[in-house]
C-alpha cells in the first residue's frame, strides 16, 4: 500500500483528502504543520506528499526544500490557494514535481498523484543494489555478491523495503505496516523473527552484516 503524507494547516482539507485517498486505496499521514510534516516523514518515509505553501511557522515552502534535501526522488504535490503563475513558478523550481491550485477536484487531483506515483515507478531501476546486495524486483531474485538466495515472500518484501529505503532508519511500526498490512494485528515479535532469518540468509555466505538494529527504534540497512 503507497503512502502519502499530506501537509495542511486546514483541517477541512487533511480531512477532505485523508478520508478520500483512503478510499482511493492509500495509505494516508496528515500533519497540521510543516514542523510535525518533517517528522511524520522521518519516522514513516512516505511514496508521495501533498503540501500546502501558506502555514504558520515553517511554511511549505522551507518544508519543500527540507523535504527534498533528504530525498531527491520523493514525489511532491504542492496543493496551495497562490494562483499566480509567478508562485507556480517558485515551487516547481524549488523542487515540487507539480502544482495544484484550489479549490480543487478531487479526481483531478488523484489522476496527478497516480501520475507522479507511476512516474517514480518508471524511474526506479529494475534491480535494486546495495553494497554486494541486489534484488531483481522483476524476478523477484536476490544476490549477495554471486551467491543467490532463496527467500520466502515475506523475506522477499522485507528485503524490498530495506533496499528502497537504504541508510534510512525504518521504524519497526513503518516495516510492519508495509510488509504486512494497515489492519495486522499481530505484535512486532513477528518483525523480529523475519528479520533474523532475512540475515541469517544474507550472512550465510560469512558475509558481513547489513541490517543493523538501533535498540528502541528500528532498522537500518547500512555497512558496517
Amino acid at each position: 500500500m503507497q503512502r502519502i503524507l499530506v501537509i495542511d494547516d486546514d483541517p477541512a482539507v487533511t480531512s477532505v483528502l485523508r478520508r478520500g485517498l483512503s478510499y482511493e486505496g492509500f495509505a494516508v499521514d496528515t500533519a497540521g504543520s510543516g514542523a510535525e510534516g518533517l517528522a511524520l516523514a522521518r519516522d514513516r518515509p512516505p511514496d508521495l506528499v501533498i503540501l500546502d505553501i501558506m502555514m504558520p511557522g515553517l511554511d511549505g515552502l522551507e518544508v519543500l526544500q527540507r523535504l527534498r534535501a533528504a530525498d531527491a526522488q520523493l514525489p511532491i504535490l504542492l496543493l496551495t490557494a497562490k494562483d499566480a503563475p509567478a508562485d507556480q513558478v517558485q515551487g516547481l523550481e524549488r523542487g515540487a514535481d507539480d502544482y495544484v491550485v484550489k479549490p480543487f477536484t478531487f479526481e483531478v487531483l488523484v489522476a496527478r498523484v497516480r501520475a507522479l506515483l507511476r512516474r517514480r515507478e518508471a524511474d526506479h531501476p529494475a534491480v535494486l543494489r546495495f553494497a554486494d546486495l541486489s534484488l531483481d524486483t522483476g524476478a523477484r531474485r536476490a544476490r549477495r555478491g554471486g551467491r543467490e538466495i532463496d527467500l520466502t515472500s515475506t523475506e522477499y518484501d522485507l528485503l524490498h523495503q530495506f533496499l528502497e529505503h537504504p541508510r534510512r532508519v525504518l521504524p519497526k511500526e513503518f516495516l510492519v505496516d508495509r510488509v504486512w498490512g494497515y489492519e495486522f494485528s499481530g505484535t512486532t515479535n513477528v518483525l523480529e523473527v523475519y528479520v533474523k532469518q532475512l540475515r541469517q540468509k544474507l550472512e550465510a555466505g560469512g558475509e558481513p552484516r547489513l541490517i543493523h538494529t538501533l535498540r528502541g527504534t528500528g532498522y537500518v540497512l547500512r555497512e558496517g
